[in-house]
Order: structure tokens, then C-alpha cells, then sequence
């Protein structure tokens, strides 16, 4: 059966598993697994342990998986940001499917979670097919105009090309960049991640960073 939700927003048993009464439960449970990845468990075994431990239901073990981490990997990443006033003129690279997701599930109402790390991230996933919801073009906006106010001097976006659709969002990237001037590269790859990590430029997921 095709997917036709227009959003990217909330799961309807949210409202419960993430309701402030849960938070202490969930902040204390996110310690554990980062312990766990410390001594070297692979991040589904220690998700399983966790979960198990504090019975949390699928959901609250994705978010708590994606806000736990090492400390060695927190001070990694720590040392790794860029403070905002370094990107004028600079050339940002993107991670053109994470970054509009987060974005298009905070403007649908949708869980964002804050992690260890100080990243923030969404319970939202993109598998396989891309589709556009009713704030994909508005989180685009949003994109642009902020890098425009930071004085970025050009934009890189790159989205996986085994992901179905992904030439359509490309073109919907184009479209917006032409439409305000902005100066935005497109390019589909097999693996964003591979390039990212290891580019040299200024940029990378950067919906993940704080400042």
C-alpha cells in the first residue's frame, strides 16, 4: 500500500513515550549504553541490554541508541565543530537527506532529540524511498536563508543515489537555490557518509551542531 502521509511529524504513541515523566527514565538510560559502547559492545547489543533493562518500547530504544555515545566520541566531536563565525565564505557540505529531515519533522511537530553529544537529531528515517511532506520546501528555505545570513559562499548537497527519488529532490534543491540565488551544488553519490567524513572543507551533517 503506497505511503501517503503529507508529514513527517509525530508518531501517534509519542505524546506517551516521550511525555516529561519519561525523561529521567530515558536521560538515565541513554548513560548505560554509553558505558557499554566505552567498552567496546557494538551499538545493538548494548541497545538490546539497555532497553531490556529499562523495558522501553521500540521507539524510546531508537531514541536513546541515537543519543547515547562514548565519551571518547563526545570528545572527538566536541573537538570537531565549527563555530559559526568560521563559515563566511566558505564552501559548507551537507548531508542533503539527514539535515532536511531533522527539519521537516521539528516544523511537523515531531520528536528531536537532544544527545550526549550536544547533536540534536530526529526519530525520523528515510529507507530506501525519498518522499516530499507538506515542509520539505519550507525546511529548504529555512536552509537557505540561514546560510545566506552566515555568508557561506556556496553550498554542497550530497544525497544518496540509491535512495528512490533522490534525482526528483535534487531537482527540488536546484529549483529553490534558483529561485533565491543561492549557489548550491547537487550530487548524487552511493555513500554521503564516505565523503563527508573524510572532506577536508567546512561542513558535514550539520544538523547536528548546537551553535
Amino acid at each position: 500500500m503506497p505511503d501517503k502521509r503529507t508529514h513527517r511529524g509525530p508518531h501517534p504513541d509519542d505524546r506517551t513515550l516521550f511525555a516529561p515523566e519519561a525523561w529521567p527514565r530515558l536521560q538515565e538510560a541513554v548513560n548505560d549504553p554509553s558505558w557499554l559502547l566505552a567498552r567496546g559492545y557494538a551499538s545493538v547489543s548494548a541497545s538490546k541490554v539497555v532497553g531490556d533493562r529499562y523495558a522501553l518500547d521500540q521507539r524510546q530504544r531508537i531514541a536513546v541508541t541515537r543519543c547515547a555515545c562514548s565519551e571518547e566520541a563526545r570528545r572527538h566531536r566536541d573537538r570537531s565543530r565549527v563555530d559559526l563565525g568560521q563559515v563566511a565564505a566558505q564552501v559548507l557540505w551537507i548531508d542533503g537527506y539527514n539535515l532536511p529531515t531533522s527539519i521537516e519533522a521539528a516544523l511537523a511537530g515531531g520528536i528531536i532529540l537532544e544527545a550526549r553529544d550536544g547533536c540534536f537529531r530526529d526519530m525520523a528515517s528515510v529507507h530506501g524511498t525519498w518522499r516530499k511532506v507538506d515542509e520539505t520546501v519550507p525546511a529548504f528555505e529555512i536552509v537557505g536563508q540561514f546560510l545566506a545570513a552566515l555568508g557561506v559562499s556556496r553550498a554542497v548537497w550530497y544525497l544518496d543515489s540509491p535512495v528512490s527519488n533522490s534525482g526528483r529532490l535534487k531537482t527540488m534543491l536546484r529549483k529553490t537555490a534558483a529561485k533565491h540565488g543561492w549557489s548550491w551544488d547537487v550530487e548524487l553519490v552511493p555513500n554521503p557518509d564516505r565523503i563527508l567524513s573524510h572532506d577536508r572543507s567546512i561542513g558535514g551533517d550539520c544538523r547536528q551542531r548546537h551553535s
